[in-house]
């Protein structure tokens, strides 16, 4: 190595370092500029953004504020990785999810992804997908030594071992040959239908598991059932660490080790279009699992095996092709932040059975990532990032919290059965619910730029899920009501309820809360119709007369244009049928001329359903 000569050069000494006061400084400048009177921490607080689980994200993070150290890629705790190498020797392990009740059809489906690029199979098999003596239909011609099953068998777990055990034996696989994950699953199950299972079970299947077949995991501790029912990154990774430890007991009381306890579990997480949170959650997560280990007396067989699998509670029904860049989001955090296994779902996921294109465009969204992309050639890639430091190690603690709270209450067990659980997911979605009604976590195509006259997509129907439990709730749910009410409107009508846009004044008076009124009125299922020209006092009953609205009319311009006209126009719209009047601004703004306001952070929901009612639209 050739050191280079001191020559005393410091291309940066004519620019000392900022401080935090002075970038500070700046932010009090430019919150000024907007009206808001702020200095010093107050002013870094205007710009920081509040999470859930009593986060916050702050606008700037710099290296006094970094987390603890974080270790080696493959050594405790694991939050650079399971493994030394990461995923950069072949990428992370692409796994497509089958759901059906045909083994014909599942089988063609499987060769079918297998052939183009997915590198393990995930099959529904129980009360919800295949029988289980489907298994050996719906694997012909799967080579098994080669491809991996992992198994999603709900209360039919055993059944559905044994059949995928004994095939491997029928087919001649080598016990070291054969990769799987069985799936047991018994709190996941309780969480999901309500049903309690008896872990000795599954704590058994395990214990023979471990004896005769070193690469197959008999238990799943899947946090899906917490996420879908609403929980937040910290809830989930609290209740995944309480299922873990149940699962541990279970394990070394019928007489496994515990590093061979340890290597019977893999856990599966949910990944988010929130891609700093899915990366730092499931860091933590590793963090965390290797706590646990550590405390056990085993903290070198403490690396999470992690399968992460696009939220079901992110996508939508309604122009359901958004979805696939909310998969996109959600895949490449899953692997930047480490999943061994990552699960696209299909963009159509939420409206049945997924066609060949969705499967197609599913699997190889993995595949651009990792070989066009080159995400998978970099071991850890979020970290040294501040912010990912900083908001790993705020999730991890949040999660440890929430998890010494189940502990107290008895474990994950006693959680589930006194209803400790569903009462905290159940108040965090409701916080979240408000939010997603005020449009703050805005949802695009379906709260935020609606196309009312796109055609719906229908698939075939899906097998149902199991229910029981916890509930189950998507992002979209409370727009898709009024959305099925609009439709229902449409078929009975042969139109859609109308609201008719009033603009006044120039383009650029008007066309921003033109924008945002249309957006908001067909997040609801109500169409929006205006004159291409804006109208005065004089030519707004004409045009309201003309427009066929049901009733509404909204008022869209500047604050000046609204002292001068408003009262005028509105008199001339109630002339011509308007029963009410919205106005798209400040509330208080020319108050004797309107009925209603809608602005940013109204809850559009509760507006959208009263408008619905007034027009006559049944829920």
């Amino acid at each position: 190595m050739t050191v280079l000569p001191d020559d005393g050069l410091s291309l940066a000494a004519e620019f000392p370092d900022a401080t935090h006061e002075q970038w500070q400084r700046l932010v009090e400048g430019v919150l000024r500029k907007s009206g808001k009177e702020v200095s010093g921490e107050a002013a870094e607080d205007a710009l920081s953004t509040k999470l859930e689980d009593g986060l916050t994200t702050r606008p700037l993070y710099t290296a006094p504020e970094a987390a603890p150290d974080t270790g080696f890629p493959g050594f405790a705790p694991f939050v650079r990785g399971g493994s030394a190498a990461g995923n950069a020797a072949s990428g992370w392990d692409v796994r497509q999810r089958i759901a059906g009740t045909d083994p014909v059809r599942v089988n063609d489906a499987a060769l079918a992804d297998l052939e183009n690029g997915t590198t393990s199979l995930w099959l529904a098999v129980g009360d919800a997908g295949l029988p289980a003596a489907g298994l050996a239909r719906a694997l012909e011609g799967v080579y098994l030594d080669l491809a991996p099953v992992s198994l999603d068998p709900g209360a039919q777990y055993a059944e559905a071992a044994r059949a995928l055990l004994a095939l491997y034996t029928e087919r001649g696989v080598e016990p070291e040959a054969a990769h799987a994950s069985l799936g047991a699953d018994p709190l996941g199950h309780e969480a999901r239908t309500g049903e309690a299972l008896d872990l000795a079970e599954a704590a058994g299947l395990a214990a023979e598991t471990a004896a005769a077949w070193p690469h197959v995991r008999a238990l799943t501790v899947d946090a899906l059932p917490y996420h879908e029912a609403g929980g937040s990154a910290a809830e989930e990774l609290g209740l995944s660490l309480a299922t873990g430890v149940a699962y541990l007991r279970a394990l070394t009381g019928a007489g496994l080790g515990t590093e061979a306890a340890l290597g019977q579990l893999e856990f599966r997480y949910a990944a988010t279009a929130d891609q700093f949170l899915t990366i730092a959650k499931l860091r933590a997560a590793r963090r965390l699992w290797s706590r646990i280990a550590e405390a056990c007396g085993a903290p070198q067989a403490g690396a999470q095996r992690q399968h992460a699998v696009t939220s079901p509670v992110m996508m939508t029904r309604r122009d359901p092709w958004v979805n696939m860049l909310r998969t996109t989001v959600a895949c490449m955090a899953a692997g930047v932040g480490g999943a061994d296994a990552v699960t696209v779902l299909p963009f159509d996921q939420e409206l049945g059975l997924p066609d060949a294109f969705a499967r197609r465009v599913s699997r190889n969204t993995s595949t651009i990532l990792m070989e066009e992309s080159h995400l998978a050639r970099v071991i850890d890639p979020a970290g040294g990032s501040y912010y990912v430091e900083q908001l790993t190690d705020e999730i991890a603690h949040a999660a440890w919290e929430f998890f010494q709270t189940v502990e107290k209450a008895g474990g994950q067990a006693a959680a589930l059965r006194s209803g400790l659980v569903a009462e905290r997911l159940a108040a965090t979605w409701a916080e979240r619910s408000k939010k997603l009604a005020k449009r703050r976590e805005p949802i695009t195509g379906v709260s935020e730029f609606p196309l009312l006259s796109e055609k719906p997509v229908v698939r075939e129907p899906a097998p149902a899920p199991l229910t029981g439990g916890l509930p189950r709730v998507r992002r979209d749910e409370a727009y898709e009501a009024l959305r099925a009410r609009s439709d229902a409107h449409l078929a009975a009508t042969g139109k859609r309820p109308t609201v008719f846009l009033a603009a006044l004044g120039p383009a650029a008076a008007h066309t921003g809360r033109a924008t945002f009124a249309s957006n908001l009125f067909q997040a609801g299922g109500v169409t929006p119709v205006h004159d291409p020209v804006s109208v005065t006092p004089d030519t707004a009953a004409a045009a309201y007369a003309a427009s066929g609205a049901d009733g509404m009319a909204v008022l869209c311009s500047s604050d000046a244009l609204y002292e001068e006209q408003a009262e005028a126009v509105a008199a001339a719209l109630r002339s011509a049928g308007a029963t009410t009047v919205f106005l798209a601004g400040k509330p208080g703004t020319a108050a004797s001329a309107v009925d209603e306001y809608v602005f940013a952070g109204c809850d559009a929901v509760a507006v959208l359903s009263s408008v619905l009612d007034r027009m006559g639209v049944s829920s």
